[in-house]
């Protein structure tokens, strides 16, 4: 499985969550930290798909996936210690976690798979 086909859906829920934080809370923070990393997961994923396109690797998008992740998962792994609330803390630290586990594989086995060039 291809990094961007988790990373696009994974940036969504971030930036959907930061939008609706801000509705129901009005919580700048929530809208700044859900867009603010949805959309940089949603543009490393980009990279990563218009790389994969030409037939070659972005390491470059998959460190900033893995780096965006870990951060997540570092700081909502705090919010959710301090006030045990599941959500959205728990929740985003748990996603978070599993995906800077598979993008921590993914660069141990050399990122995207490329297939062999059909004749």
């Amino acid at each position: 499985m291809h990094d961007f086909c988790f990373t696009i859906p994974y940036g969504l829920i971030l930036v959907a969550g930061g939008v609706i934080g801000y509705l129901k809370k009005g919580s700048i923070a929530s809208l700044g930290g859900g867009v603010g990393t949805g959309l940089i997961l949603i543009l490393a994923a980009n990279l990563s798909l218009k790389a994969f396109e030409k037939r070659k690797n972005s390491y470059f998008a998959l460190v900033l996936e893995t780096v965006t992740a870990a951060v997540l998962t570092w700081v909502m792994g705090q919010r959710y210690y301090q006030t045990s609330k599941i959500m959205p803390a728990g929740i985003v630290a748990g996603i978070s976690f599993l995906m800077t586990g598979f993008y921590l594989y993914k660069l141990a086995t050399g990122g995207n798979h490329i297939p062999a060039k059909a004749e």
